[in-house]
């Protein structure tokens, strides 16, 4: 009896490190929603902070993550880049990308449940999350912008929209990488 009740006390303090985490993922998705990079066309580091998450957290406490950050946004809480938040932000032209940031973390989960998670599989699930990101945040930029705007071709879509972001984001992968192979270690998580 008391080897099952140490084993569910230590299931329960895990969950609740998990829970902690996951809050605390939250939060870094704010922060690096407001953290605007300069250049010719300027970043937030969003994709940061969900390629971060997925490595340190798993793809489990990465979805709750990054869920939590879209409900805050969602309720009007200024979460998202450049201090916004409401409905209106997800159901706008960009709000795609935002709920691309979902879809990332689901992708990553589902790889690395099949595959394990060393830093390849890792990698993979990342860079294939943010593809799938890419093409849900386009598809939906061109359906909101043709209803109020007008038609735009795919073409000017991507180069309006991910083109511009390809190698900010493939570096910001990298840099997610290195910190995880650095962080994971001492945040002793069970991933999945």
């Amino acid at each position: 009896m008391g080897d099952m009740q140490k084993t569910a006390a230590k299931n329960k303090t895990m969950t609740t490190r998990t829970m902690a985490y996951t809050a605390m993922g939250a939060v870094v998705m704010v922060l690096c929603s407001w953290i605007t990079v300069p250049g010719p066309v300027p970043f937030t580091l969003q994709t940061f902070a969900v390629f971060a998450l997925c490595g340190l957290l798993g793809g489990k406490a990465a979805t709750a993550a990054v869920g939590l950050y879209i409900l805050l946004g969602a309720v009007g809480l200024p979460v998202y880049a450049g201090f916004q938040g409401g409905f209106g932000v997800l159901v706008g032209m960009l709000g795609g990308y935002i709920l691309g940031f979902l879809m990332m973390t689901l992708v990553y989960w589902l790889v690395t449940g099949l595959f394990g998670h060393k830093m390849i599989v890792s990698a993979a699930g990342m860079l294939l999350g943010l593809l799938v990101c890419y093409a849900f945040g386009t598809a939906w930029f061109m359906v909101v912008y043709t209803g109020s705007k007008g038609s735009i071709s795919l073409a000017a879509t991507l180069g309006k929209c991910v083109i511009p972001f390809i190698l900010p984001d493939l570096l910001k992968m990298g840099i997610a990488l290195a910190v995880v192979k650095r962080a994971a270690p001492a945040l002793n998580l069970q991933k999945n």
